[in-house]
């Protein structure tokens, strides 16, 4: 099957390495701004996948992000931030990516290449129906990826996926696809730009839709969060401070008590 890579495609602009230095983040700048309206057209996209996962969750199932290069490493960051953020436990969102932890730091050849190995990544987690996968590919045409989503669907493992080429391989195989066109690139073919950019951003709709739909937001207030720094203490002290009327040192004595926010107020309210 063919199909077009609008990712691929040359540049808008040409002759960069003539610009000057305002000229090439001006035209840079003016690439970004048309990503969240390409975005914005998947929404009803992003809106059937999040429903799909959060029952999965309610019901003790998992998340796992799936991706080669600088896709798998912004899954593998959205997946790490959601423990601090959100109180869960480091196995509810799993980030995974082609070549192993090497990859995060490192380019690992050809490891995206294998159309088994995501598979058995997955298998070590001993994966279920009772999980969510998504893919994450900005070409759509990962081997790994795909690979992997295709044996999730044999197995009625729910599965999804982040790509920016409409048509794509990955986009054809996941049963809830998002698809997000943001054309060619500044650089011609340096997905980690807008692609990469795009695929930031739904990972962030994504986690933080499925956590606040989980409850683990209050008001607008990440009650669940860890205190893992001062600042994040400083933080929590603030939100009960205006959430009881206590003062700073007490809400803060309550805060070191209880370990969250969240657990903090409701030994107040309820003592």
């Amino acid at each position: 099957m063919s199909f077009t890579k609008t990712t691929e495609q040359d540049s808008n602009h040409d002759h960069l390495e003539k610009m000057s230095t305002a000229d090439l983040l001006k035209n840079i700048n003016l690439e970004d701004q048309t990503v969240p309206h390409a975005v914005q057209k998947s929404l009803t996209q992003i809106e059937r996948l999040v429903d799909q996962i959060v029952p999965k969750l309610e019901r003790g199932g998992r998340l796992f992000y799936m991706g080669a290069g600088t896709s798998g490493r912004l899954g593998v960051v959205d997946a790490s931030e959601c423990p601090p953020t959100f109180g869960v436990a480091p196995d509810v969102v799993i980030g995974l990516i082609a070549g192993g932890d090497n990859a995060i730091r490192n380019a690992v050849e050809f490891a995206e290449d294998s159309e088994n190995q995501g598979w058995k990544d997955l298998q070590e987690y001993a994966i279920s129906k009772k999980d969510v996968v998504i893919g994450i590919a900005a070409s759509g045409t990962t081997p790994y990826v795909i690979g992997a989503l295709q044996t999730c669907n044999e197995n009625n493992i729910i599965t999804g996926c982040i790509t920016c080429n409409e048509g794509s391989p990955l986009a054809l195989t996941a049963a809830f696809p998002i698809v997000v066109v943001v054309g060619p690139e500044f650089v011609t073919g340096s997905s980690r730009m807008k692609a990469g950019t795009a695929q930031k951003l739904v990972l962030n709709m994504i986690s933080t839709a499925t956590m606040i739909k989980l409850g683990h937001v209050q008001g607008n207030k990440m009650v669940d969060m860890q205190l893992s720094n001062h600042k994040l203490v400083d933080r929590g002290t603030n939100m009960i401070m205006q959430a009881i009327d206590v003062t700073h040192t007490t809400a803060k004595e309550l805060l070191l008590k209880h370990g969250s926010v969240r657990k903090a107020i409701e030994y107040y309210e309820h003592k």
